[in-house]
């Protein structure tokens, strides 16, 4: 494990236009990845709204967002310690760390896999089949995504970016066989059977093989991280699960649908917010080793850069022609476009949030964020629920709108506080040096 030292020592200064250029390819990389991955998960989307209608789509939808749960729960044990301690280091550390986190994420997806198989006869009809097969393919989309954010680690972000093509390849003969079945459990496996099928192409890839007895011996020696990554990251999750599960029940299962449908229209966007957040971690640590006084200001950097972003693309949603939209989501589109504006004002205070909690894990300040996203997640839950008893589906969307921009706030504090704080051990480790 790289000791503590490792990560916040900066080596000899780079020139500042051969950093840049180097950050920059890296991000090209990861923009590309997310890229791929959010057309992969636009199209599953529409396919399945399209093909099921509103109330099987909300069905799907709740597989979807449990499935966002669990991939959480493994980033925050096994990959989010990765990018944070493994970016940048020998080839030969790099492998034996991939090979436990990796290990790592095929464990978390066949434990809670399971539970999610025996599931089925307590949910029953087409929810408990849902989540019994989002049970089977856990494990390959958990190790899918683990390759990704292995490769990211080492700088190779080209190789994450293949792994989601072969991932979106993969889907389109699965999707057509689903929709000749024509039921949510189809969907289901043939979404996470394409990507097991990325998961052994990453196999393949890497040339490494995911320890499963290793998964022991990495969390206990990334435990001081990866709990609180563990419980930051199923915060953020569970929020959305949460807040899924109480508009499900005060206004209904399709309600569900129609805000899974405005997420879908934020798609193009978000594909460019997630392809920064796979590398921000990990550009953000090496920033800190190399250039630690500029990491507040790529920090703000991109957290700016999203949220305009987001406010553009939003405007372009407004200017879309009914036709196209109903094109997009069928019968899902006239419900979804009155969340047009409140699910932007989301994204982009996400936006925001999104550079300084980076900047927090890059100084492996884990209480802290932990404690703001703690924070973010309780308003999200609360306001997001609260706004459907009080308006509905309407209601919700501008009760999260709300809540994303008040966990912004808090993420942007949070990391003043632990900049500060970095700056003063500098000093303090240069006086007694």
């Amino acid at each position: 494990m790289a000791a503590e030292g490792d990560r916040t020592t900066a080596p000899a200064a780079r020139p500042a236009r051969t950093v840049t250029r180097a950050v920059a390819g890296r991000l090209s990389w990861g923009l590309a990845d997310q890229a791929a991955s959010s057309l992969s998960n636009f199209a599953v989307g529409v396919y399945v709204a399209r093909s099921l209608g509103l109330t099987a789509f909300g069905v799907f939808s709740l597989a979807w967002v449990t499935y966002g749960v669990v991939l959480s729960v493994s980033r925050g044990l096994a990959t989010d310690p990765l990018v944070v301690r493994f970016s940048g280091v020998s080839e030969a550390s790099w492998r034996q760390a991939v090979s436990r986190s990796t290990g790592t994420s095929l464990c978390v997806g066949a434990a809670i896999g399971a539970l999610c198989v025996a599931s089925w006869p307590l949910l029953g009809g087409s929810v408990g089949a849902a989540f019994a097969c989002l049970g089977v393919v856990l494990p390959g989309l958990l190790l899918q995504d683990a390759w990704r954010y292995s490769f990211f680690a080492a700088g190779v972000g080209r190789k994450a970016f293949v792994n989601d093509v072969v991932w979106g390849v993969a889907l389109i003969p699965a999707m057509v066989v689903a929709a000749q079945v024509g039921t949510v459990p189809a969907f289901v496996l043939a979404w996470g059977g394409s990507a097991a099928v990325a998961g052994a192409y990453g196999w393949a890839q890497s040339g490494i093989r995911p320890r499963l007895t290793g998964a022991r011996t990495w969390i206990r020696d990334q435990r001081d991280l990866g709990y609180r990554y563990l419980v930051e990251n199923t915060c953020v999750s569970g929020a959305g699960q949460l807040r899924a599960y109480g508009l499900g029940a005060i206004v209904g299962v399709g309600a569900v649908g129609v805000v899974r449908g405005a997420e879908l229209l934020q798609g193009p966007f978000l594909a460019v917010l997630m392809g920064l957040t796979l590398v921000t971690v990990a550009e953000a640590a090496r920033m800190l080793r190399q250039a630690p006084h500029r990491l507040g200001r790529f920090c703000l950097f991109l957290g700016g850069g999203q949220a305009a972003a987001a406010l553009l693309w939003g405007g372009v949603l407004l200017l879309m022609p009914d036709r196209a939209g109903e094109l997009v989501l069928g019968d899902v589109w006239p419900a979804a476009k009155e969340l047009i504006v409140p699910a932007t004002l989301s994204v982009a205070g996400a936006g925001v949030g999104t550079g300084a909690a980076a900047g927090l894990r890059a100084l492996g300040a884990a209480r802290l964020s932990l404690r703001c996203q703690i924070f973010a997640s309780v308003c999200y839950v609360g306001l997001g629920i609260g706004g459907a008893a009080l308006g509905g589906t309407v209601g919700s969307a501008w009760g999260a709108a709300a809540a994303s921009v008040c966990g912004s706030a808090a993420w942007w504090l949070h990391l003043r506080i632990a900049l500060r704080e970095h700056h003063r051990d500098l000093i303090r480790e240069v006086r007694t040096s």
